[in-house]
């Protein structure tokens, strides 16, 4: 169909836009697990998604909100570029990458708590719930503890919201600085090839019943901007590579990636 019939064929028929994808349901069966993806061309609003239903509910947003918070801490001045350290102080944690120094960097890609926590700390609690209302990121509930609000399920989020979040951030809709979405950018990159670019964040409700796997970002090609957003039930770590894999799977059945 070509791009522009496919256009109006979904403003008209929002059915088309939001019909169940037959293609990632069969990788979610082949899975086993119960869970929601919803890819999004940021270009004409097509959409491939599987149980929609599941994409309107709200989960604990973990990690994902690293994506918002790293543009906080850089706007507030909380941290110095990608570059910026996080000094250890020693405390051993189960995941060994850790329990170490961290650069910006390191920490965004490797999900570590404790130096969001201390991003957290410089940044204020106060500011917090203005910057997640302006950018549409999910629902803070109040009262909220300015170290864990994402983790303990006091922050929500629908995969709908953080694919309209997402949106914004690929597209700098959003009120941050140029050099604040450059660094976001150089540490949310997963994987560059000739054709395109994609980048992610991870997270991991693990205290949520059931709990609750992410894997959310977009894919930059030569002629369109993807948005992504997959969560997924999780029984126990092994299942936490199946976040990556379902959405690679996705990408590659749709056509996206090659």
């Amino acid at each position: 169909m070509p791009k522009l019939l496919l256009a109006i064929a979904l403003l008209c028929c929002p059915a088309l836009a939001h019909a169940e994808d037959a293609a990632i349901a069969r990788l979610f069966e082949a899975s086993g697990i119960d869970g929601t993806l919803l890819i999004e061309s940021a270009k004409t609003g097509r959409r491939f998604v599987h149980n929609q239903t599941r994409a309107r509910q709200a989960f604990t947003a973990a990690s994902t909100f690293k994506v918002l918070n790293t543009l906080i801490a850089l706007e507030e001045r909380a941290i110095a570029g990608k570059d910026g350290v996080f000094t250890w102080d020693g405390t051993q944690y189960e995941i060994a990458e850790w329990n170490r120094d961290q650069t910006l960097e390191h920490a965004f890609k490797v999900s570590c708590v404790w130096c969001y926590q201390q991003l957290a700390r410089r940044v204020g609690a106060e500011k917090y719930p203005t910057y997640i209302r302006q950018a549409g990121f999910g629902q803070l509930h109040q009262p909220f503890d300015g170290v864990r609000f994402w983790l303990d399920g006091t922050l929500t989020i629908s995969a709908e919201q953080q694919v309209a979040f997402l949106k914004r951030v690929a597209e700098r809709q959003l009120p941050f600085k140029t050099s604040g979405y450059d660094t976001l950018r150089a540490i949310m990159l997963a994987e560059k090839t000739p054709s395109y670019r994609l980048y992610g964040k991870t997270g991991w409700a693990a205290g949520s019943t059931p709990q609750v796997g992410w894997y959310v970002g977009y894919v930059q090609t030569a002629d369109d901007l993807w948005l992504f957003a997959l969560n997924l039930d999780t029984r126990s770590t092994a299942d936490l590579p199946v976040r990556q894999q379902l959405v690679m799977q996705a990408l590659r059945a749709k056509g996206i990636l090659d």
